[in-house]
Order: structure tokens, then C-alpha cells, then sequence
């Protein structure tokens, strides 16, 4: 394993890098901030780092509605809520789906406390708690390519491209290794003018930016590319796509916003083995921490760190009794540091 030109460590070194350091242009509000997650978009698209740039005041007003996401369906009941009681099929726009699970949304609401409900008769009636904030302002995505080749490349631009296209994030970077040429080899790739570039040094986790992105026009009509001409360079045949408005963009933006705020960047803890020996967190600047395994030495990734493992070995039963060497044993306590970090970038939300 070498953590040096894992893809893996390179996201979350892009990830530290942007939460300590977004935005990167010096003319940015000083009142903005930053939450920053990994492997979110939707189903056809999916990006290795999001950063959402927020309302600082709004963001601590999203906290009333708790940690988890809010899923569509809830969106859909907590945005347009009452301020006063009222049948809910009467304050509530047609959801475009059966009532049934508008229902099962408020019942999941008044569950968990963001909606207060009451019944009239044999009649629903909802009235919210809070306003819901507009808190997201900007949508950022970074797709990270540790070394970008020719290759690689090609794969990239065609990703990016569909990204411009759409134009679902306000904008698009590309984050890679700096190789401290006079030319960035990544400028040199035949990459959409609309991406930004970010150059990532790894072994001081310092970045540079080697070139500023577009906005990408996200309150108008997105193209969503369908197929692509694939008969060689000469085919000159057309692509297959559609349009998408700007009313399910918008939609689509705060579901994965909901999803960014769920889940942030340290939840790969969730998907892997913290209760094996062999699994440690470690930092290289007294901030950062990231996964280590001593039994392959290096940062593994969720695919290595798994039960199926051949070096998995569970945590010996002493080290999660008695309180010894912490409560719950290394592994509880590797999730509970992850867990208490990720809150912290979620102002308002008890510790």
C-alpha cells in the first residue's frame, strides 16, 4: 500500500485542506462557512469531494432540525409547514404522489420533532416549529485525480463535461498532485475551460490554485448528456441528451446539501472495521486524521477495512471492559472522536 499516491488519502487530504481553507479567492465573505463531504450527487453522478458554502447565520438555524437529513419527502412537509394549524392537504402544494406519503412524512416529522401535528376529527393537522433557512448558498464539487494522466484524463473530461452541462454544482474543480513544474501538467489536458484546478501538495497538505473555475449558470435549464457518439473520432453523429429545469435542480441541490450535512467527510468510519487491532487514526499536523491500518501499513480504504479482510482481528474483549484503555475500547472511541468532530462543523447541534 502506498499512501503517497493512494487515491483514497489524496481525497481526504483535499477534504481537510478544504474545510480549514474554503473559499480559496481572497475577495470571499468573511461571514461564509464551509461544510465539506465526500461520495455524494445523484444517481447518475456521483463526486469524490463537495463543498457547500453556506450562510453562517441560516446554517445555525438548520441545526433545530437535528443532524440527519431531511429526505425529500420531509423537505417537502418542513418548507411549506403553517405558521399556524391547518388541515395538511390544505396548507401543503400537491406533491405530484399519492397523499399517503405526505402522511408517513409528517407521522416521521412530529417523530422526530421538527413538525408539531394534532388531530381534528379524523383530519391531520400540521403547524411548523421553525422556518426552514436557506442556508445553502453555493455548491462546489471537486472530482480528485491524485495523478492525472492522458488517461485519466479523457475519462475526466467527459465527467466534467456532462458537470458543465448540467450545471448542478455552481462549480467544478479538478484536484491533483503538484509536481512544482513551471506548467502544471494538468493545464496541459484537454479538460473542460469551465473546471477549475487544484494542486495538492501532499506531504504539507498545501494547496494552490493552478486555475480559476466558471460559474456555472445553476438557476437556468441544465442538459443532462444521455449518450455520447461512439464510433471513433470521426463520428460526427449526435449526442443523445435532455433538459432538466431549474425547479428540480434546485430540488436535487438540497438533497444532496441534506446529504453533505448528514454525513460530512469523517463518516468513513462507517464503512469500515475501527473495532479491528489493526485500525488507528492517525494525523500528520496535529489536526487531520485519517485511517491507518499497522497490519498493511498505510491508509486503507473502506474496501480493504472490511470483516472479509485476511488481516482483520477483532479488538481483544479486555480492551472493551473496565474502562480500560478508554471506555468502549479504541474502536468506539476512534468513531466517537470522527462523530464529535463532524459535529463541531454543524454549529448549534449539542456536543
Amino acid at each position: 500500500m502506498n499512501e503517497e499516491t493512494s487515491e483514497f488519502a489524496f481525497e481526504l487530504g483535499v477534504c481537510h485542506w478544504a474545510e480549514r481553507n474554503w473559499p480559496p479567492a481572497p475577495t470571499a465573505s468573511d461571514d461564509a462557512a464551509a461544510l465539506v463531504a465526500r461520495q455524494l450527487g445523484t444517481r447518475g453522478r456521483r463526486w469524490d469531494t463537495i463543498v457547500l458554502e453556506c450562510d453562517a447565520d441560516a446554517l445555525q438555524r438548520r441545526a433545530n432540525f437535528g443532524p440527519k437529513r431531511l429526505e425529500s419527502d420531509l423537505l417537502h412537509v418542513v418548507r411549506h409547514a403553517p405558521e399556524d394549524w391547518a388541515y395538511y392537504r390544505d396548507c401543503l402544494p400537491h406533491p405530484g404522489y399519492p397523499w399517503r406519503y405526505v402522511r408517513e412524512a409528517i407521522h416521521q416529522a412530529d417523530d422526530r420533532g421538527i413538525l408539531e401535528t394534532q388531530r381534528n376529527g379524523n383530519r391531520i393537522e400540521i403547524r411548523r416549529k421553525w422556518v426552514y433557512p436557506d442556508w445553502v448558498e453555493r455548491i462546489v464539487a471537486v472530482e480528485n485525480k491524485p495523478d492525472l494522466d492522458a488517461s485519466a484524463a479523457r475519462v475526466l473530461g467527459s465527467q466534467l463535461e456532462y458537470d458543465v452541462a448540467m450545471a448542478l454544482a455552481d462549480e467544478v474543480w479538478v484536484g491533483t498532485h503538484k509536481t512544482g513544474e513551471r506548467v502544471e501538467p494538468a493545464l496541459l489536458e484537454g479538460l473542460p475551460v469551465e473546471a477549475g484546478i487544484l494542486t495538492l501538495e501532499e506531504a504539507s497538505s498545501d494547496a494552490e490554485v493552478a486555475w480559476h473555475p466558471r460559474t456555472l449558470a445553476v438557476d437556468e435549464p441544465g442538459t443532462r448528456i444521455l449518450e455520447r457518439p461512439d464510433g471513433g473520432r470521426r463520428d460526427g453523429s449526435a449526442a443523445r441528451f435532455e433538459y432538466v429545469s431549474p425547479e428540480e435542480k434546485a430540488a436535487k441541490r438540497l438533497e444532496i446539501a441534506e446529504r453533505a450535512y448528514e454525513r460530512g467527510w469523517r463518516s468513513f468510519a462507517d464503512t469500515m472495521r475501527p473495532d479491528c487491532r489493526y485500525f488507528e487514526l492517525r494525523t500528520r499536523d496535529g489536526i487531520g486524521l485519517r485511517p491507518h491500518c499497522t497490519a498493511k501499513g498505510g491508509c486503507q480504504t473502506a474496501t480493504e477495512c472490511s470483516g472479509r479482510c485476511p488481516e482483520f482481528e477483532p479488538e481483544p474483549p479486555t480492551w472493551r471492559t473496565n474502562g480500560w484503555p478508554i471506555d468502549g475500547g479504541p474502536g468506539a472511541r476512534c468513531r466517537q472522536v470522527l462523530e464529535d468532530r463532524r459535529r463541531r462543523r454543524r454549529p448549534g447541534l449539542e456536543p
